[in-house]
């Protein structure tokens, strides 16, 4: 199968990029290459470098990328992990880092990867398939009590309590090993009247048992402060977030950068020296077009956000540069 994804607002991202011929770019989230191939071809001598920990991505990324190879390098590895990768590849700091959260359109439309409530395939999900922990841990080993907190957090589903239950009922009858068994008990979790509405009823808990064996939110949350340290003056941070607990972990992080000072609201001045990092570009997300939409209707929950790093004192004084 064909790593097939559309990438989601992507004239918009490559807009608040403001892409340098001569800049360093970051794609944490590589997928099929396509945000990374508008990277690439507008730059001269600059460099791209593209991180996912999908082994399937990584390939179809390489012959995506092939025109610009000389100035492409590809790590399989997790965008966590991407202030360490940038050490290791010598690179000091960048004007741009882009993160697609979410799970890509192949991962979900490929049955053997166990992503997908609508194909019958063993229970998965790993985005990196090196490591131990998949769905199927999850939901025959976690406790229920973890179980809940994961499907109420995670899904936001007012049934998480009875569909943690009903889990694990099942599962003490024997293992449940594909996504068609998981979805047979979350359907007879949730009242008939309910499921009539709202969408696939598996939705929800399919993407907390996702974000759990992924460690997703985990990951963006601990990584933020880091990628907007590595970044240069002026240079940009794109992250584009596809549902609510992504977009409030970012929208924090970047509010909390652009302000970060702990003093009382009533003390009359800062004594706190907190510097701001930058400032948030986009007040209020950028969304999708209704034309995107309607050609790539997995777009429809997408959310920009933007956050540019401050410039030096040098640069706006031709003094010393601030302290870092």
């Amino acid at each position: 199968m064909e790593f097939a994804h559309t990438s989601v607002l992507l004239n918009e991202t490559i807009e608040g990029l403001k892409i340098k011929p001569d800049g360093v770019y970051f794609d944490g989230t590589l997928g099929g290459g396509g945000h990374s191939a508008e990277i690439a071809k507008r730059l001269g001598q600059g460099r791209l470098i593209g991180i996912d920990q999908d082994d399937e991505a990584i390939l179809a990324a390489a012959k995506r990328l092939e025109p610009w190879k000389e100035k492409v390098t590809l790590v399989r590895d997790n965008y966590g992990n991407l202030p360490e990768i940038a050490r290791r590849l010598k690179v000091e700091g960048a004007d741009g880092i882009l993160l697609d959260l979410g799970v890509s359109s192949y991962q979900l439309d490929n049955a053997q990867r166990g992503f997908s409530y609508q194909q019958d395939a063993a229970l998965d999900m790993r985005m990196d398939r090196r490591q131990t922990l998949s769905a199927k841990n999850i939901v025959n080993e976690y406790p229920e009590k973890e179980l809940y907190r994961i499907i109420r957090d995670y899904g936001e589903d007012r049934f998480a309590k009875n569909i943690a239950r009903q889990i694990v009922l099942a599962r003490q009858k024997k293992e449940i090993a594909t996504t068609g068994e998981l979805n047979e008990i979350i359907r007879a979790a949730i009242p008939a009247k309910m499921r009539a509405k709202g969408g696939h009823p598996s939705k929800r808990t399919f993407q907390a048992i996702r974000i759990a064996c992924n460690r997703e939110l985990e990951v963006l949350e601990n990584s933020l402060d880091a990628f907007i340290g590595l970044l240069k003056p002026k240079g940009r941070l794109c992250i584009i977030t596809f549902h609510s607990l992504e977009d409030r972990i970012v929208k924090s992080a970047f509010k909390k950068n652009e302000n970060p000072c702990t003093c009382p609201p009533d003390f009359p001045v800062c004594i706190c020296n907190k510097q701001s990092q930058g400032r948030v570009i986009t007040g209020r997300p950028i969304l999708p077009s209704s034309e995107e939409i309607d050609v790539n209707p997995r777009a429809k929950s997408a959310k920009l956000r933007i956050f540019e790093k401050r410039e030096s004192r040098q640069d706006r004084q031709g003094g010393a540069e601030w302290p870092e």
